[in-house]
């Protein structure tokens, strides 16, 4: 997930109602809730997730391959489920290096990020990585000099941050100042170090420009821009693109949940763009991540107070944006459902409220750890828990987990994937 400043917020919409949780989880949750301590997890379904995986990549045109962005949940049981179903692992650091290679020597890895250090980039042509995406001349000099030392070429494509303009999405990855890929304008001197520096071998271009969109068509429509910036590239500096990385960018509508990208139309779509690609276009790499994993986790949090402040109710939960930032950070309310919990301590007061829009608020010392914000709930008490859907990417990976030196949350795998 790229630190880019969010677009500004649309008009507040009433947020989705995510599903209640059934089967394990629910049996994990209530067992849970019996127990001493409050209630706090992220819970993942293997299983959905190596089928909705499945679903993904089946309907892939020839040519095309899907590899799967680490950074959206890089846990290894979610690793080992997708690694037989994706193309590879997109990852963006040596310690995400480290972890694909854990999950099997043989797994194909490519390696992107804006900010990649000398010792990274050896490490990764050590461990036998697929393919570098170079985002400036430095890093290709960088490169070289690895490979040279190791003995080897190291296969390159240059991530170029196009002058776009784009369809819109939450998150622009370029056509703006951003710290991603090398500015189009500037692509010639890039192109000529990396046709004239040892060791270096170009095989195309990277061109991740949007992230979070959410139309079918909106998408092939850059897809097409990219062939065609492509093509005129060959003819503009002599050279062949046999790969081209379109990156992920594939969205998820957490306020509107049946708002979901047509995948299948997409699909459908991309087979007819792919046929206008040349033949020596070998592969067209896609790298998503919260398409992937989005769906399969979820976040379940026990409400330790309910109370009113300033007109405005509250439900303070165990938890809070140091374990699932993603709704801080793009500014949403997260869809979440009730679980209600019977049990209570004798003797203590149980506050709730019922009928009223409530604010879902975290464990931290700062009003910005805010889960979801006036959601309207039949009823929620003190010991209930609460369960946010959608969980399973950039929640607990981009979260600052030791802010205040709170527990951590339990981490619950559920199924095998298919293992």
């Amino acid at each position: 997930m790229s630190a880019v400043t969010p677009s500004p917020p649309a008009a507040p919409a009433e947020p989705s109602v995510a599903s209640a949780p059934g089967g394990a989880l629910a049996e994990v949750i209530a067992d849970r809730a019996a127990g001493p301590d409050p209630v706090c997890l992220f819970g993942y379904d293997l299983d959905a997730l190596a089928r909705h995986a499945q679903r993904v990549v089946a309907p892939l045109p020839e040519r095309c391959r899907m590899f799967y962005a680490m950074k959206a949940n890089s846990a290894a049981p979610v690793l080992r489920t997708l690694a037989p179903v994706v193309a590879g692992f997109e990852v963006a650091s040596g310690g995400e290096v480290a972890k694909a290679r854990a999950v099997g020597p043989g797994i194909p890895v490519i390696f992107g990020g804006p900010a990649k250090t000398p010792e990274e980039i050896a490490e990764a042509l050590r461990q036998g990585v697929t393919r570098l995406h170079a985002e400036s001349v430095l890093e290709l000099h960088r490169i070289s000099r690895a490979a040279v030392a190791a003995g080897t070429d190291a296969e390159v494509l240059l991530r170029v941050n196009l002058a776009g303009p784009f369809p819109s999405a939450t998150l622009a990855m370029a056509g703006r100042p951003t710290q991603f890929g090398i500015d189009e304008a500037d692509l010639p001197d890039a192109v000529a170090a990396a046709v004239a520096l040892p060791g270096v071998r170009l095989a195309g271009f990277h061109l991740h420009s949007i992230s979070n969109n959410l139309s079918a068509e909106a998408h092939l429509d850059v897809l097409r821009m990219y062939r065609d910036k492509a093509a005129a590239w060959e003819r503009e500096f002599g050279v062949r693109c046999e790969v081209l990385n379109v990156g992920g960018g594939i969205g998820v509508d957490y306020v509107d949940l049946d708002a979901r990208f047509d995948w299948e139309g997409f699909t459908r779509g991309l087979a007819d763009l792919v046929e206008t690609f040349p033949d020596h276009v070998r592969e067209i790499d896609f790298e998503c991540g919260r398409f992937l994993t989005a769906e399969c986790g979820r976040y379940a949090v026990e409400v330790l107070d309910v109370k009113r402040n300033h007109g405005t109710w509250y439900a303070l939960v165990r938890g809070g944006t140091h374990q699932f930032r993603l709704p801080a950070s793009w500014q949403h309310s997260h869809p979440f459902t009730v679980f209600p919990v019977e049990e209570w301590e004798s003797g203590l007061p149980r506050p709730e409220v019922s009928g009223e829009p409530v604010t879902v608020v975290g464990e931290l010392c700062t009003p910005k750890d805010v889960l979801a914000r006036e959601v309207r709930v039949p009823r929620v008490r003190a010991g209930d828990v609460l369960v946010f859907s959608h969980a399973g990417a950039y929640g607990w990976e981009i979260s600052h987990h030791d802010f205040l030196s709170h527990p951590h949350p339990e981490q619950v795998f559920l199924g095998d994937g298919g293992g």
